[in-house]
């Protein structure tokens, strides 16, 4: 299972990175792969009790590599983490197949959660350099988030998300209208309540002149 695993993560490396030369230089000198490879060593050892192992072999992965993944996460087949430096995985997270992650995101908690606190990213997905997406909500599959997003709440399949706080701009490749949405984790921000006033007096008088 282990090998085929690994197969199956440097054939995706292979056809996601137009840098890659070779599957000998995949193997030997991406870290994004070191640390996926021993991720899935720690959490089989999670998985059997062996905490303080696993915990170990993680801790070594990230002085080594840069990237950071509890033991307990869940990860499915073909995941590419792209350099890789900075990268943070906590330990409800949940990733599915075929997943690209670029350095510098945060999958992690919003500190308010208990339980399941970190998200599920579902299967096709791709997380670009510096976004963070927290909270123990879902990115739906074939999504798309954007570099540098603060990603707070879910994320519709096939969307693309961008901004901070994160605001869906296209379902299915269509643009989607923007909304008054001003409950980012609960926390009112000026200057969206003014932009939602103004945005409902446009709408009002246009409704007017529609009836004259």
């Amino acid at each position: 299972m282990f090998f085929k695993r690994l197969r199956e993560d440097i054939k995706a490396i292979m056809e996601r990175d137009p840098a890659a030369t070779g599957p000998l230089q995949v193997f030997f000198l991406y870290p994004g792969l070191k640390a996926v490879r021993s991720h899935r060593k720690a959490h089989w050892l999670y998985n059997h009790g062996f905490h303080f192992l696993a915990r170990y072999l993680s801790e070594r992965c990230k002085r080594k590599t840069g990237i950071e993944i509890h033991p307990a996460a869940k990860i499915g087949k073909g995941l590419f983490i792209d350099h890789g430096v900075g990268v943070v995985i906590g330990e409800t997270t949940v990733i599915g197949d075929n997943c690209t992650i670029y350095q510098g995101v945060t999958l992690g908690g919003t500190g308010k959660d208990k339980g399941k606190r970190h998200p599920t990213i579902g299967s096709n997905v791709t997380i670009g350099s510096g976004a963070k997406v927290l909270g123990p909500f879902t990115v739906g599959d074939n999504s798309k988030i954007a570099a540098n997003a603060v990603v707070l709440s879910e994320v519709p399949p096939n969307s693309t998300c961008v901004g901070v706080p994160g605001r869906i701009v296209k379902i299915d490749n269509k643009k989607v209208k923007p909304i008054c949405d001003l409950d980012h984790v609960h926390i009112p921000d000026p200057i969206s309540m003014e932009l939602c006033k103004i945005i409902q007096r446009l709408e009002k008088l246009e409704k007017k002149e529609e009836s004259e």
